[in-house]
């Protein structure tokens, strides 16, 4: 490997390495038959990359050696594209699955919390009716969720995809339960609310009855 492909090798972004891993299971692959497999398994745990984004680091794969790629034949009424990883591309693959330091925290970035920190500024009743609109979508996903693990339990070598999904599952599982939860929490707040401004005297500031003007944090 000469001085350019390390570089390029250290320089690999988390997309890369899962066009790769998809590549890493026995068969060849189109790349829209790798953007269905993120869409069907990824994007449950992790995300799924554009179309345009999974050919671009095919080519790059490609660049570095460790993905190889050849034309369909006449057989085909239309002629496609597969790739397959090469041995350095796996040897690689294994190094940065097997490198720990790498994985670092999960993260998080819940557009319905934001909007729900931000809950000052809207109605009550659009608040509720955001969690209920989330809690719908969560179920659907969760429905999608179970029938992508139906399909990999169906195949051997998809034992570990597999588990991912479980994890999936759980995790679509606990957050129906913090929905439901933020409903209620809600109510209490509404409920609350009520009460205090029902005893604040006539004309008192909105600031006053929100507890000042203070940021909720110490310092």
């Amino acid at each position: 490997m000469t001085s350019s492909q390390t570089s390029k090798k250290q320089d690999l972004p988390a997309t890369a390495w899962a066009v790769l891993g998809m590549l890493s299971f026995p068969g060849e692959r189109t790349g829209y038959e790798l953007k269905k497999w993120a869409d069907s398994s990824l994007r449950f745990f992790y995300w799924s990359p554009a179309i345009s984004q999974i050919y671009a680091e095919l080519r790059r794969l490609e660049e570095l050696g460790y993905a190889a790629s050849a034309r369909s034949g006449p057989e085909e009424a239309r002629a496609k594209r597969r790739y397959t990883i090469t041995d350095a591309g796996r040897a690689a693959l294994t190094g940065w699955a097997s490198d720990t330091a790498e994985a670092g925290p999960p993260v998080l970035k819940h557009g319905l919390l934001l909007r729900i920190w931000l809950g000052h500024l809207a109605e009550p009743e659009l608040l509720r009716a955001m969690v209920g609109e989330h809690l719908e979508r969560t179920r659907g996903e969760l429905a999608a969720v179970r029938e992508a693990m139906a399909r990999a339990g169906e195949v051997a070598e998809w034992a570990f995809p597999a588990l991912a999904l479980r994890w999936s599952e759980r995790q679509h599982l606990a957050e129906l339960e913090l929905g439901e939860a933020l409903l209620a929490d809600l109510a209490e707040l509404a409920a609350a609310g009520t009460k205090a401004l029902a005893g604040a005297p006539e004309g008192a500031p909105a600031a006053d009855r929100q507890g000042g003007g203070d940021a909720p944090t110490p310092g």
